[in-house]
């Protein structure tokens, strides 16, 4: 189907293959953009708000970072930017990206037999109007009680020095996941659901 001359173009600022695979599932057509901007948060205790000033500052940058030289005029004309960020916290501690595989160790055997919860937060930012609509999504997870050589093997098989706190539940069966509560996409890190909601409310015709 042809879009509306009234949509908007869709960027998604975001190097992540999850998320440019997830987003086709709500937009055929959209652009990526790598966001040149420092993800790390001030403090390691989580709050909303941290999470959401994160996602929308990412969308931001893009506005702010993709100028004509000189000029001062964004590129990017009648557009939507998608931001997205995604925290694994595990009694108000987030986990991250690990540094190391031996990070990695560490995080999977504090996440053993506990539950957490994953936070995705998305912002839908308006390139002409500089309005932006930020939210974020919450998944609870519970994980098995590990052995140390299962946790061992998945982070030298998987390699998850990639994924908030050093797993993708995509490539985890029942082995390791006792409960999902929630959005699966979202654990994944792009909660479609939630994504085209925003994009609705910010006037994207479907």
């Amino acid at each position: 189907m042809e879009k509306s001359f009234k949509n908007k173009n869709i960027i998604l600022a975001s190097q992540s293959p999850r998320r440019h695979s997830l987003i086709k599932k709500i937009v055929s057509g959209f652009d990526v953009v790598t966001p040149e901007f420092d993800e790390k948060l001030s403090s390691s205790n989580y709050t909303d708000d941290a999470i959401k000033s994160l996602s929308l500052q990412k969308a931001l940058s893009v506005l702010n970072t993709h100028k004509e030289s000189g000029a001062g005029i964004c590129l990017y004309k009648n557009c939507f930017i998608i931001s997205a960020d995604t925290m694994v916290v595990l009694d108000s501690k987030i986990y991250g990206k690990p540094k190391d595989e031996a990070d990695a160790l560490k995080m999977l055997k504090d996440l053993s037999g506990k539950t957490h919860f994953v936070v995705t937060a998305v912002t839908v930012l308006d390139s002409d109007t500089k309005k932006a609509i930020t939210d974020v999504v919450k998944t609870y997870v519970t994980f098995q009680n590990l052995s140390d050589e299962l946790i061992s093997e998945y982070v030298k098989n998987r390699k998850p020095l990639d994924k908030a706190g050093a797993y993708g539940i995509q490539e985890m069966g029942s082995e390791f996941i006792k409960n999902v509560d929630g959005d699966l996409e979202n654990v994944i890190g792009f909660p479609t659901r939630k994504v085209k909601e925003m994009l609705a409310q910010a006037g994207y015709i479907f």
